[in-house]
Order: structure tokens, then C-alpha cells, then sequence
């Protein structure tokens, strides 16, 4: 069906995002080959200050930085500010976009194309449980990215369109970024890379992934049904059976312009299990069950998709090389392991992220190997993101939905302000191990299962990181 899938595609969203979609499934699942070519030392002043190496949603650090002075570029192999995925966030993690002068207030206005009442979260066999606060403005990410490069360009930053990078090498306080357009080979010399190339980086070799499919619908069912959407609630996480095919698959549906609702499906994998075409089979399990998910002769409007780089914190982290290049977004794995919401994640770094840039640029000496946020809470989410990486070890198909009802009763019945700070990775570690501890009440085996799904000696660093983090 491999073949449907893509007409699908192709038809909403022309063969450019198609082409895409087949590269990052391609290169995502092929061993890491970084190139170190020999490009020569800058002999006269640089290109530009800082270059921007992938033209996605970290194009919202460009005009930030033009500000503060810098003279930058943004390199996208395809089309720079083009979306394939869309975006949910709370008000508060918007209202950077505005205090840094990205967009003003009737511009945010404008790119928030629906609010919610609540959000639920529904498990197989399980309960359903609400939550108010958490992803809950739905934003047109096309209109977000075409506003924020028209600011950008307005500041001076340069875009350089159907650009690939090569390599890079670094030189003392500069770096010199192999590039080809087309059949032409060329460079670029800069103060400092910064790398956002998600998950096509070379370096985003975080040990978890979350490969996501889906798009924006038309023609949904409306009501108050299961398999039926309504348009001021939106569902963070929902799952319709238990594992199958080795994995268990997890949807999310978010209501926007009306009529339409953007629909994913994801799991969670381990990086090494990743294997090239996981996108394509994922789209063909998208369109196959989704009627099941959600009823409807609906209509793929836009297509969304891929693969989010997620960090256990029980193994080192994606780094870049020693030198001028620092890593944002995905390629950098910073967000929650559990959640994968690099949206907020950016949102929450974005001012201190683009000073951190600021700084690397002008100093002398490596740029550091972390400029974005990184929340304690991670040291103990992220065994948890393993774990459901591991669905296939369960011991019965139904063991994987037990324990997510369990550890998320767990959560409404600590309070929604517990729930909600999970969620928008803002939960304190005090708060984490009282989730553990009520989790672990509702369903006592849950440490025997953390043990066989990550061996002893994986628990107990978990628990020592969570330790650590608590004091």
C-alpha cells in the first residue's frame, strides 16, 4: 500500500514534500557518516556571523539575532520557513514570539487558529482523563514561519533556498560549512553553525525516536463520541488497541480552523530499531486505521510528519564537535523524552538560546555543547520514554495500556496542576517521584516491569539520576 500512501501525500501537498518525506526516511535510518572534508581556512572577512544550517521552526532564532546585530544566514536544502508538521502550545509558551519581537500581539492573534476548553487523554481498555492548560492553542505553523521569515528578511537575515550542507570544519573562531546547490559546490565562512537540521543532523544521535505521521483533515465526524471529535477539545494522547507489530501506536488529535482537525499517529522506538521507510509503513497504518481512531470521509489537507530525536538521559548526549558548531531543536534532543514537544521546548529557550548563540559567536574557543534548555525532570522521564520504546518485551499485548492508565490515574488523581506540569514539561522532581509513588499504588507490579524492561542495571540508574536530581 506503500505506493497509495505517497499518491495520498502527493496529491495534498505536491511531490517537493514527497521527495522530502523519502530523504528524511532514507538518511534517518542509515548508519551516521560525518563528513570532515578538508575546506580551507577563511583568508579575508567571513560571510556572515552565524549561519543557520535548516530552515524549520529554529528560523524563529534569525531575526532575533539580526537584532542583537549579527549578520545571519539561513541555509534549507528544500524551501526555509515551509512547514510539514503543525503546532500546539499553552498561551504562556507563546508569548515569547511577541516579547522577542518575532511577531506582534495581532499577529499571534492571527496564527492561533483555535483554542480549547480542556485536553483528554484516553488509553485502550482504560479510562479518560481531562486536563486544562497544556497544548491547548492550536497554531497555524505555515503562517507562523511565512511571518516570522518576512521579519526576518525585513532585519536583513539572508536566505539561501535549495542549499545543502556537506560539511563543516572549524578554524580557531571561525567555521567554514561545505555546501552544494544543485551541481555546484561552494562555501560559506561564519563565526559560528548553527545546526537545525533535526534529525537528518549527523549529530542527533539521541537513542530514542518518536516517528509521527498524519495531516490535516477535513470532514471529521463532530460529537461527543469516542471516534468523534469535538471542536474545543483536543486529544493529547489516545490509543485504539494494544501492541501490535511490536510497538504500541499512540494518536493525538487537535482541532484547528474550523472543520479541520490535525490527526498523528507515533510510537516510540528505540534510534537503532529504525529502519528506512518506518515513515512510509507508518503513513500506510495512518490511512488504514484512522477511520477507527476518528469517523469521517475526511479529506488529507496537509500532510505532516517526522522523525523526533529523544534523549533517555541514560546515555550521552547528542554533541556536536569541538569547535563553532552548536545544536538547536531536534538535532540537539533537548525536549522531553516523554512528550517530544520541541514547540514548547523552543519556545522555553528561545530568548536565552539566541543570547547563548550570541555569545558563542564572539568568544574565543569551542562554542559550548548545550545552548537550550534542559529541564531536571528529563533524569526521570526519560526512563519512562524507554520503556514504552520497549513495547515489544511487554508480557501481554494489554500490559503497555495498563501501566499508561495506571501512571496517568495516577496523575489526575494527584490534581491538574500535577497533570498539567507533566505535560508541559514544567513538573518539579518532588512532584515526579509522588506520580511514581501513586503509580506504583495503582498498579504494584509497575517495578518489576521497569526492571524487566530496563534490566537492573538500567533501574538502578534511573534511580540514582532521580536521586541526584531530588537533591
Amino acid at each position: 500500500m506503500s505506493a497509495d500512501a505517497l499518491a495520498r501525500i502527493s496529491e495534498a501537498a505536491g511531490p517537493e514534500l514527497v521527495e522530502r518525506l523519502l530523504h528524511l526516511d532514507a538518511s534517518y535510518g542509515r548508519p551516521r557518516q560525518i563528513a570532515r572534508p578538508e575546506l580551507p581556512a577563511p583568508d579575508g572577512e567571513l560571510d556572515f556571523d552565524v549561519v543557520i544550517a535548516g530552515g524549520g521552526l529554529s528560523v524563529l532564532y534569525a531575526p532575533i539575532l539580526a537584532e542583537m546585530g549579527m549578520r545571519v544566514a539561513v541555509l534549507e536544502r528544500a524551501t526555509a520557513a515551509r512547514a510539514h508538521r503543525e503546532w500546539n502550545a499553552s498561551r504562556a509558551e507563546l508569548e515569547p514570539l511577541v516579547t522577542l519581537g518575532i511577531l506582534t500581539k495581532p499577529e499571534l492573534e492571527e496564527v492561533i487558529v483555535a483554542r480549547y476548553t480542556s485536553g483528554i487523554v484516553r488509553w485502550f481498555g482504560g479510562g479518560t482523563y481531562r486536563v486544562r492548560g497544556v497544548l491547548d492553542h492550536a497554531v497555524d505553523a505555515g503562517k507562523l514561519l511565512e511571518l516570522t521569515r518576512r521579519r526576518a528578511e525585513a532585519v536583513g537575515v539572508t536566505f539561501l533556498d535549495g542549499v545543502s550542507v556537506t560539511g563543516e570544519r572549524s578554524h580557531g573562531r571561525s567555521v567554514t560549512i561545505g555546501t552544494r546547490e544543485g551541481e555546484t559546490a561552494s562555501t560559506i565562512t561564519a563565526r559560528l553553525m548553527v545546526d537545525a537540521r533535526g534529525a537528518s543532523s549527523p549529530y542527533a544521535t539521541a537513542d530514542l525516536a518518536c516517528p509521527t505521521v498524519g495531516g490535516v483533515l477535513r470532514g471529521l465526524n463532530e460529537g461527543d463520541g469516542d471516534d468523534e471529535m469535538r471542536p474545543d477539545i483536543g486529544e493529547i494522547l489516545a490509543t485504539t488497541e494494544d501492541v501490535e507489530d511490536g510497538a504500541q501506536h499512540l494518536w493525538e488529535a487537535f482541532p484547528g480552523r474550523r472543520g479541520e482537525t490535525t490527526v498523528y499517529l507515533f510510537r516510540y522506538a528505540h534510534r537503532t530499531s529504525l529502519a528506512p521507510g518506518e515513515l512510509v509503513r507508518l503513513y500506510d497504518r495512518f490511512f488504514s486505521r484512522r477511520p477507527g481512531y476518528k469517523r469521517g470521509d475526511a479529506k488529507l489537507l496537509r500532510p505532516t510528519f517526522g522523525v523526533i530525536p529523544g534523549w533517555s538521559r541514560s546515555g550521552a548526549p547528542p554533541t556536536p564537535p569541538p569547535g563553532r558548531v552548536v545544536l538547536v531543536g531536534d538535532a540537539a534532543a533537548r525536549h522531553s523524552p516523554l512528550t517530544f514537544c520541541g514547540f514548547g521546548a523552543t519556545l522555553r529557550s528561545l530568548g536565552g538560546a539566541a543570547r547563548a548563540i550570541s555569545r558563542a559567536a564572539d568568544a574565543v574557543g569551542p562554542a559550548p555543547t548545550c545552548i537550550v534548555d534542559d529541564r531536571a525532570l528529563h533524569s526521570g522521564t526519560g526512563a519512562l520514554a524507554a520503556m514504552l520504546a520497549s513495547a515489544d518485551g511487554a508480557r501481554t499485548p494489554s500490559d503497555l495500556n495498563a501501566l499508561l492508565d495506571a501512571a496517568f490515574g495516577g496523575l489526575a488523581e494527584l490534581g491538574e496542576d500535577a497533570f498539567a506540569a507533566l505535560l508541559r514539561d514544567e513538573m518539579e522532581i518532588g512532584q515526579l517521584i509522588a506520580f511514581l509513588r501513586v503509580a506504583a499504588r495503582r498498579r504494584p507490579k509497575v517495578y518489576g516491569e521497569i526492571i524487566a524492561r530496563l534490566g537492573i542495571g538500567g533501574a538502578a540508574g534511573w534511580g540514582i539520576r532521580l536521586l541526584r536530581a531530588a537533591l
